[in-house]
């Protein structure tokens, strides 16, 4: 038995090639997993459960044939797909998971995050966070035309591309210490997230215990998946985008 991971495929009409890798991937890998954790950013936005724009209708089958033959499906929030809902996960089958989430992996202690609230040195993205996160913010908004949430949508990612450029490397990679003190807090687990595209194996020592942490790839030029059994956890990467 094993599981798998992944996060940030930033899936959209405007990248066919990856969008044919994941779909391979589902039926595929995904397929002979016992489960599929998505945690986070499976879409490069998304405006709202009510958008039924036929590129999200086929994802959205695609992770429903998957559950259907009984691969269990896991969904967590990323920075760009908070608003996925109870409408769309349970039209494809999965589970939503809270941000973090500790579970037991075969007997490892395992906590799941999507990682963007490990980077408390940025904190004007989490001033952001924190304000779109409110059910207030999240009504308001889903209660304008769709097409009206589609323009707002565009805007932040321009301004949020824009800010980019101005910001270190560092500041958008996770603070150590906020890391350290996640695992503290969750009883000194394994760490799985992905946000930063930057994939890699670190091991932290806190408070004299060892703990690993495992940074998911983002899909945008290949795609790349965790798979995790009793043994522990591997990387698989996928073909390359051509």
């Amino acid at each position: 038995m094993h599981s798998i991971f992944v996060s940030d495929l930033h899936l959209c009409p405007t990248r066919p090639a990856i969008n044919r890798i994941f779909l391979d991937f589902l039926r595929g890998p995904a397929a002979r997993a016992e489960a599929l954790y998505i945690l986070g950013d499976l879409f490069e936005y998304w405006a709202g459960d009510d958008d039924g724009d036929p590129f999200n209708a086929s994802v959205l089958a695609a992770l429903r044939e998957l559950s259907g033959h009984g691969v269990t499906l896991y969904l967590m929030h990323g920075n760009r797909d908070f608003l996925i809902g109870g409408r769309f996960s349970a039209a494809c089958g999965a589970q939503l998971l809270p941000d973090p989430t500790r579970i037991d992996l075969y007997g490892t202690p395992t906590l799941l995050m999507h990682g963007d609230t490990l980077c408390t040195d940025d904190v004007r993205y989490q001033d952001f966070r924190a304000k779109v996160r409110t059910p207030e913010w999240q009504q308001q908004f889903l209660s304008q035309p769709l097409a009206s949430r589609k323009q707002i949508i565009a805007g932040l990612r321009a301004e949020n591309a824009a800010e980019k450029k101005l910001k270190s490397e560092a500041i958008m990679d996770v603070t150590v210490a906020t890391v350290e003190a996640r695992l503290r807090d969750h009883g000194y687990p394994r760490l799985i997230h992905g946000h930063t595209h930057r994939p890699a194996l670190h091991e932290h020592t806190v408070d004299g215990k060892r703990c690993e942490r495992w940074v998911l790839a983002d899909w945008y030029t290949s795609g790349s998946y965790l798979q995790c059994d009793a043994q522990g956890c591997r990387v698989v990467k996928l073909p390359a985008v051509s």
